[in-house]
Formats: C-alpha cells, structure tokens, sequence
C-alpha cells in the first residue's frame, strides 16, 4: 500500500528474483503432523527440520523493508525449519478479503497496518495461537488476539535545531504555538488516509489530558489544526516529508522517526524531541482459512526473537520488537530507537482498538477538513 511503501527509509524494490507464491506452490498441503516439539514456546526457535518439505509464503510490503525481514527472520526459519518459504507482495487488503472469501488462501504469514489488522481480527484474519508463539518479551498491550507487532517506529516532533536549538520545542503545544516557534510546520495529510497523529496532537496541544484522548473529539481536533492551518505544509508521502526538513522549506515537523534520522543523516540540521511521540507499527497476521495455521505461528514466533529483531533493525533502521533485541548502531541510530531507554515511557498511548472501529469515518472527516 502506498502508505508503506512511501515510509520505509529506502524505495528499492524487491530483488527480481522475488517469485509469486500463488504460481510456485505456497499455501500446499502440509505434511500428515506437524511436530514443533514439546515445552512452551520460545521466541525465536524453532525445532529443526519440523516443517521439512512444507511451502508456505511470506507477504509484506516489499523494498529494503521486506528484504530485511527476510534476511534477518524468514530465510533463518526456512533454513532451520526446513520450509521453502517464498516471498510475495505487497500486502493487498482486497486479495486477502478474496482469498478468504473464495477459500482459497495461498498467503501464510501477512504483514499488514495495525490498525486495518485489528479491524479484521475474527473476519478476514484468525486469532494467533500463544501456545506456538512466545509473546513474552513484546511490550506490554502490543500483542493482540490477532496480531503481534512486526516492528516499531514512532510519529515524532522534528525542529531545526539552527533555529531553535536554544529554546527547542518539546512537545505538541509547541507545535502549535507559532508565536514562540515561527515557522512552517510540516505535517502528514493525505486524502482518503486517516491515521493516528494529527488529531491525537491538536487534542494535547488543546489541553485534553493524554489519558483522556480517546473518543477523539474531531470537531474540537480540527479547530486547533485550522489555528494554525497558514503555517501548514502537507506531506502525502515518508520521502516528502523527508525533503521537506533537509531542504529547510519547514521549520518543524510531525514526521516518522525513520524519515527524520534518514534526514538527519544526510545532514539535515534538525532534532528530534520524543516528547509525546506516537507510536506506530506494523502487524504480522494469518489469514483465515490458512491451510497450514501451525507452520505459520511458528514463522511469527521466530520472527520475534530477539537475534532476529536486532538485526532487522540494522537492516531497516526500525525499532525492535523484542525487548531484549540489542542491535549494533552507531549512537545517532541507537538515538531514533524508540524502544530506547527513557524513549518507550515518553509515548502517547494510541488507541488501535478505536482506531479501527471508527476509522471509515475519520478518513470522511479528515479528507474533508483538507479540502475545506
């Protein structure tokens, strides 16, 4: 989805040689029993050879983001396991509705929006068995019946540090003060997209109790935006707003946290205060009606290791999933982790589960504020 696609730290595709699961087998039956072995599950492991002569496929959003996920877990597993694993892509929410709906379902393991997943939990996606997948070492209320996060990042207040470096901006209120912080600000604003972050904000930056936030209040939401809507500049995509800091065209940023250390390490003169930061992520999910549901809880309890999340972060820049997961990064890297110590405590809690009731109607509103 572009949305993806648009906010990973590289745009390279997929190596060629990518092959399509549905035309090479993925999805086939599985072998007569399925032996993972006995005592509780253990991220990261799996028993060798269980899944020996099994084809399963592997579906996510392609670019450095998959090839990372596939060098550091899903080649591992397959190696280990012994499963032929191909990769397919990018994750299409009408092909998995069809692929459930017609009862045939070639796709095993999907990465997909978080929010979107939670919407579909007991519809298009079957709940997660924690028996085979060790959830214990993801941060407390990341895990839900149907998904466990694939990886981290976090929507993030960036500020030109030459401008501001003396009296820096801490959080969404000063966001919206554009009398003691003159500027554009840069803030994401796509039609027909509506995601935690700009409401969230004008809420906290309006006084609304971070704990309180939720039912968000639209109407008192987009009053603050349209406070400060002349110092507005609107990104629709991760590499806009990317320009947009290094080119100095903004002065302050709502931005992911993968696109402002890209920035920054090409030199951009900006900082990044977390702040209130919001998190977002990834889920990795099964489909329903999947024919092999075992082999793929195992897939997703390897992914969660932590040998495995420390070296996709390395690959991709994403946080790490694991809270024992330690990557090797240099220090301005180790700095955007937001699972980093005294990082992870300075979030605003987001409520995925509203989100993805309501979400329908906060594009309508959302999409009708920008146009207005």
């Amino acid at each position: 989805m572009p949305k993806h696609s648009a906010r990973l730290a590289g745009t390279a595709a997929v190596a060629a040689s990518l092959l399509l699961a549905t035309a090479c087998g993925a999805g086939s039956t599985a072998p007569a029993s399925i032996d993972l072995g006995s005592g509780p599950a253990a991220a990261g492991t799996v028993k060798k050879d269980a899944l020996s002569g099994l084809n399963m496929s592997f579906v996510s959003y392609g670019g450095v983001y998959q090839e990372g996920q596939q060098k550091a877990a899903v080649d591992p597993f397959a190696q280990e396991s012994g499963a032929k694993i191909l990769q397919d892509g990018p994750t299409d929410y009408a092909k998995i509705k069809a692929q459930v709906d017609s009862s045939n379902v070639t796709w095993d393991v999907i990465d997909a929006d978080s929010i979107w997943a939670e919407a579909q939990c007991g519809t298009l996606l079957q709940p997660l068995d924690y028996t085979i997948i060790d959830k214990s070492k993801i941060p407390e209320g990341l895990a839900g019946e149907c998904t466990v996060p694939a990886m981290q990042y976090g929507m993030v207040l960036a500020y030109n540090k030459n401008k501001f470096g003396a009296n820096p901006p801490k959080g969404w209120k000063d966001f919206y003060d554009t009398t003691k912080f003159p500027g554009k600000r840069a803030i994401s604003g796509n039609p027909g997209d509506s995601a935690p972050g700009p409401f969230e904000s004008a809420l906290v930056a309006d006084g609304v109790a971070p704990d309180q936030l939720y039912p968000l209040d639209v109407d008192r939401a987009t009053k603050k935006l349209q406070s400060i809507r002349p110092n507005l500049v609107f990104w629709k995509t991760g590499a806009e707003a990317q320009q947009l800091v290094e080119s100095g065209e903004v002065d302050l940023a709502m931005i992911w946290s993968g696109r402002a250390y890209a920035a920054v390490k090409n030199g951009a003169p900006f900082q990044v205060s977390f702040d209130q930061w919001m998190p977002v992520m990834d889920s990795l999910t099964v489909p329903k009606n999947a024919k092999n549901p075992k082999a793929s809880m195992a897939l997703i309890n390897y992914y969660l290791g932590a040998q495995q999340q420390a070296k996709l972060t390395e690959l991709t820049s994403y946080s790490p999933i694991n809270t024992d997961a330690k990557p090797n990064l240099d220090e301005l890297g180790k700095s955007f982790l937001t699972t980093g110590p005294g990082t992870a405590e300075k979030a605003l809690k987001i409520d995925s589960k509203w989100w993805a009731q309501h979400q329908p109607e906060m594009i309508e509103k959302w999409s009708a504020w920008l146009g207005g």
